[in-house]
């Protein structure tokens, strides 16, 4: 089964959707103001949805709190590449499975998957993922060069 919606505590409505919109890529759906939310589409409305709830909605941070969350959002190949450049030139720090900055994506063997993180201006961890049609390796976690490498065939 699908996952279908996610929900995020944001610090600030406007921003988040604004991150949400030209960063992400997500296109803005419905407003409820009165319960301080907004939903935007992944894709469309037969793939997926993310709600943005603001301090003090239902599903928002309540005094004090300011905890963080991940999601990913499934995209192919290319389009995890495209990111590199794109998240940069949006000002945006992509970063790999160990937390720092990255040149390309980032490849989990187990799966085997490779990924693209970045932040949200609420800290939560955006993931790009593209899931791998090699056969897994679940001892590797690393670069994509070091997972293509280890792919070659030994002489």
């Amino acid at each position: 089964m699908p996952l279908y919606e996610a929900h995020l505590p944001v610090a600030d409505l406007e921003t988040s959707i604004a991150f949400y919109r030209d960063v992400v890529g997500l296109i803005p759906a419905y407003r409820q103001p009165e319960r301080g939310v907004a939903f935007l589409w992944v894709e469309g409305p037969t793939v997926g949805m993310l709600g943005l709830w603001q301090p003090g909605a239902s599903w928002g941070w309540g005094p004090g709190e300011k905890h963080r969350c991940h999601f990913a959002i499934s995209v192919s190949l290319e389009v995890l590449f495209a990111s590199i450049p794109r998240l940069r030139k949006l000002g945006v720090t992509p970063i790999g499975f160990g937390g720092g900055p990255i040149e390309e994506p980032s490849v989990i063997g187990w799966m085997p998957s490779a990924q693209v993180y970045f932040k949200d201006p609420n800290g939560h961890t955006v993931e790009f993922i593209a899931i791998l049609p090699h056969q897994p390796n679940p001892s590797f976690v690393g670069t994509w060069s070091e997972w293509e490498k280890q792919r070659e065939p030994k002489s």
